[in-house]
């Protein structure tokens, strides 16, 4: 059962969500909040599998909310999925170096969050991968580049730089598997490795964390 939180300040929008989690089988919604103090306070209550966070709420917004999350060493399990009116929204990319494991925008088809919410929990690949690589992609060449990029990649093995450019690309790890001709698990291993030894809490930081180094670029991902 994936146990989810619903985050947003519109009563009326939770309701049309929760109406098309609840009827799934393996679903279930474990609180409400309608701003992110209130969604802190029940991710810690509940520990929810997923959160499904709106990013503009009163008070503490979602963004903040999702930072907390994720810097709370007793949530690491917690994916937090953030919604977005727009499909390009520069906040965004801050919620995902905070954390965040993607976003969706809210005119999403229900089949897609659905299907969002089972990638999250997995923690298999980024969500909207398609938009959130055009939304990093966009961010990520606008900050400076790190002066320890040479020094951090430096702990990784060829394979695993290799395996970082197609995570980046939105690949799960089957799709990894099948373009370097290795088995899933041992892709698997692969990117927790690189998790570990980079220090990012999921996929969507080894994605963020690819453009800021240079390792990958729009052009690369779309050849």
């Amino acid at each position: 059962m994936i146990r989810i939180l619903l985050a947003d300040d519109q009563r009326l929008v939770r309701a049309g969500i929760r109406s098309i989690l609840e009827d799934e089988s393996d679903f279930e919604v474990v609180a409400e909040a309608a701003d992110g103090q209130a969604a802190i306070s029940a991710c810690r209550e509940q520990h929810p599998d997923v959160v499904l966070m709106d990013i503009r709420m009163p008070g503490t917004d979602g963004l903040q909310a999702a930072r907390e999350i994720a810097a709370d060493e007793h949530l690491t399990s917690v994916k937090v999925i953030m919604l977005t009116t727009f499909d390009l929204d520069e906040y965004v990319y801050g919620a995902l170096r905070a954390g965040a494991a993607g976003f969706l925008v809210k005119d999403t088809e229900p089949v897609e969050l659905l299907h969002a919410v089972r990638v999250a929990y997995r923690g298999d690949a980024l969500i909207s991968p398609s938009v959130t690589r055009r939304l990093i992609a966009e961010f990520a060449k606008r900050g400076a580049r790190s002066t320890e990029t040479d020094t951090r990649l430096d702990v990784l093995t060829d394979r695993e730089r290799q395996v970082m450019r197609l995570v980046a690309a939105g690949c799960t790890n089957n799709e990894i598997a099948t373009s370097l001709v290795v088995s899933p698990l041992t892709a698997k291993t692969h990117v927790s490795r690189i998790m570990t030894k980079m220090g990012a809490r999921d996929r969507s930081q080894v994605v963020v964390m690819a453009y800021e180094y240079g390792m990958v670029n729009p052009g690369w991902l779309d050849s």
